[in-house]
C-alpha cells in the first residue's frame, strides 16, 4: 500500500494502470467524483451521519467502535465488488474525503487481502484544489466558431483524431448549449462533476501548445464555465467556420430530426418568445406537416442573427474560414498558427 500525490494518481488512471474507487458515502459521490471513479462506499449516507454524531457526542474510539460494527458485514463485499470491477495487472486506487480514516481502513482491507493499493494523498479534497487550479493556469486556447449547424463538434473530434489537443465542453456538460441542447444526451452532470471532468481533460494537454475549445457561451445547459478558463477564453484567438446555409439545413434535419415532433415542439416553445409569434406559427405548422427543413430554416434566422451579433463584438480577434463540410475545413485549421494572441494563417 503506498500513498501518491493527485498527479500521480491521474497518471496511473489516465494509464490504466489503476481502477480508481470512491469510499465516500453515496451523497457525496453524487455531487461530484474524480473521472472514471467506480463507488465503493465505506458508509451510507445514514451510516456516515451516525458515526459522525457518536463522534460528537462520544468521542473518536466510540464512533470507530460504531463503524465497526456498521462495516463488518460488509467486508467481503469490499473484496467482491473490487474483483469484480479490476482488470488483470491493476492495481486498486482509493480515495475518501480528506485521505484519512475512511481509504486507510478500506485500504488495509484491500492490502490485507492481496490487493495492490494506491492511495490519494489528501483524498478528493487534494484533487478539487487541483481541479480548480488547472482552470487558472495560462494556456493557450483556441476558440472554434462558426454559426449553429456548421459541425464544430464534429471539428473538434477531427481535430483531436489528428494529434490537436482539445476540449469538448458539450460533450462533457452532456448539452449542445441551444434549447434542443438536451435532446438524447444523458442528464446533465453536477456542477462540481462538471469542473472534475474538465479539469482532468486540461490536465492531460497541460503540455500542448495550444487547446482547442468550442465557442460557448458562459452557461452550457445548466452548467456555468469555471471563471479562470472563462476569461481565458474571452480573451483568446477565434477560428470561424462559415458552412453554407443549405449544408448547415441538412445537418441539422439529419441531427435533430430522428426525435419524436412533441419534443421538437417543447423545444420551440422554449424559444418562442425569442423567434417572435409570426416565426413561431411558421415553425410549429411546418413541424406538425413534416417539413423539418423549414423549422431549421426558421430556427436558424433566430439563432444565426444572435451569433452575428456576438462574432461583431468580437470581430478583431476572429479569422474566418469558407469550406462545404467540416471536413473540408480541417486542413486550413490545422494550418493555423497562434502569435501574441493573433491568428495568422499559413500560406
Amino acid at each position: 500500500m503506498r500513498s501518491v500525490s493527485v498527479e500521480e494518481f491521474l497518471a496511473a488512471l489516465r494509464s490504466g494502470s489503476i481502477c480508481v474507487f470512491d469510499v465516500r458515502s453515496p451523497r457525496e459521490y453524487a455531487r461530484g467524483a474524480i473521472p472514471a471513479a467506480l463507488p465503493l462506499p465505506l458508509f451510507d449516507d445514514d451510516e456516515r451521519h451516525r458515526v459522525g454524531r457518536h463522534y460528537v457526542e462520544h468521542g473518536r474510539r466510540a464512533a470507530i467502535k460504531l463503524g465497526l460494527d456498521l462495516v463488518g458485514p460488509k467486508l467481503r463485499w469490499f473484496v467482491e465488488e473490487v474483483e469484480r470491477h479490476l482488470q488483470p495487472g491493476q492495481s486498486v486506487g482509493l480515495y475518501c474525503w480528506r485521505g484519512g480514516m475512511r481509504s486507510s481502513a478500506v485500504a488495509w482491507l484491500l492490502d490485507f487481502y492481496g490487493f495492490d493499493v494506491v492511495v490519494l494523498r489528501g483524498g478528493y479534497k487534494a484533487y478539487r484544489r487541483f481541479a480548480l487550479a488547472q482552470f487558472a493556469a495560462p494556456r493557450q486556447c483556441v476558440i472554434l466558431s462558426g454559426y449553429t449547424g456548421s459541425g464544430k463538434t464534429e471539428l473538434l473530434d477531427m481535430l483531436a483524431r489528428s494529434g490537436e489537443a482539445t476540449l469538448d465542453l458539450e460533450r462533457l456538460a452532456s448539452h449542445r448549449g441551444s434549447a434542443f441542447g438536451a435532446l438524447g444526451l444523458a442528464p446533465q452532470p453536477t456542477q462540481q462533476h462538471f469542473e472534475n471532468r474538465m479539469a482532468f481533460e486540461l490536465w492531460k494537454h497541460a503540455a500542448a501548445d495550444r487547446i482547442w475549445i468550442e465557442d460557448e457561451s458562459r452557461r452550457i445547459g445548466s452548467l456555468a464555465i469555471p471563471d479562470g478558463l472563462w476569461s481565458q477564453m474571452q480573451s483568446a484567438p477565434i477560428v470561424a467556420v462559415e458552412i453554407p446555409l443549405e449544408r448547415r439545413i441538412e445537418r441539422l434535419v439529419a441531427e435533430y430530426g430522428q426525435f419524436p415532433t412533441e419534443q421538437l415542439a417543447a423545444c420551440l416553445r422554449a424559444i418562442r418568445e425569442r423567434l417572435g409569434a409570426e416565426r413561431y406559427r411558421r415553425a410549429q405548422e411546418a413541424l406538425a406537416s413534416g417539413d423539418l427543413a423549414t423549422v431549421a430554416r426558421i430556427a436558424l434566422e433566430h439563432y444565426d442573427k444572435a451569433y452575428r451579433h456576438s462574432l461583431r463584438k468580437r470581430a478583431d480577434r476572429i479569422v474566418w474560414i469558407r469550406a462545404d463540410s467540416p471536413a473540408d475545413a480541417l486542413p486550413a485549421l490545422r494550418r493555423f498558427t497562434v502569435h501574441h494572441h493573433a491568428v495568422a494563417e499559413q500560406r
